[in-house]
C-alpha cells in the first residue's frame, strides 16, 4: 500500500482532487508492480515556489508544472540500506497549482485531469522513467496515457 503524505502550501486544491491523486498514484502503484509499503509526498505550489526549486535544483529560472525528488536514486558511494519494516521512501512531487490551471486551459480540459496527469507524471518519474531522448519519452508518455486511459482520466 502506498501512503501519500499531502500538503497544499496553496490552501486551495479541492478535497475531490486530493482524493483523486491519491487513487492515481495508488492505481500506477499498482500497475507498475510497487509491493509492500511505500510513501511519496506530494505538495501543491505557487508558480513563484516552483520556479525558486526550478532555480536551485535544475537551473532553469522559470515556472514549471511539476517537479519530483525520487529517493531510490544512488549516487556513486552511497548504500542500499533497506529493512523491510520500514516503508520505501520513493520521492516527493511537486505540483504548481497555478501551472495546473493555466494548462487545464490551454488544453482544454478538466482541472481533474491536469492534476491527475501531473501526479502521474512525477510518479512515475520517482518509479525511474524518464524522456531525456525519444525513445524513453515515447515509452514514458505511452506509459502514462495507457495508466489515465485504464483510470478512466483520459483528454475530454
Amino acid at each position: 500500500m502506498i501512503t501519500i503524505d499531502f500538503q497544499d502550501e496553496t490552501n486551495s486544491v479541492d478535497e475531490a482532487f486530493v482524493d483523486m491523486i491519491q487513487r492515481i498514484i495508488r492505481f500506477a502503484g499498482e500497475k507498475e508492480g510497487v509491493t509492500g509499503d511505500a510513501e511519496v509526498s506530494v505538495s501543491f505550489v505557487d508558480n513563484k515556489e516552483i520556479q525558486e526549486i526550478n532555480r536551485n535544483y535544475r537551473q532553469k529560472d522559470e515556472p514549471t508544472d511539476v517537479i519530483s525528488f525520487a529517493m531510490q536514486e544512488l549516487g556513486e558511494d552511497e548504500m542500499n540500506v533497506l529493512d523491510e519494516n520500514m516503508p520505501l521512501m520513493l520521492g516527493d512531487i511537486i505540483i504548481s497549482v497555478d501551472k495546473a490551471k493555466e494548462q487545464a486551459e490551454d488544453y482544454n480540459h478538466s482541472l481533474e485531469r491536469e492534476f491527475g496527469f501531473l501526479a502521474l507524471h512525477g510518479f512515475l518519474h520517482l518509479l525511474g522513467y524518464d524522456h531525456m531522448n525519444e525513445e524513453d519519452e515515447k515509452k514514458m508518455f505511452g506509459r502514462q496515457e495507457e495508466i489515465l486511459h485504464e483510470f478512466g482520466l483520459q483528454r475530454s
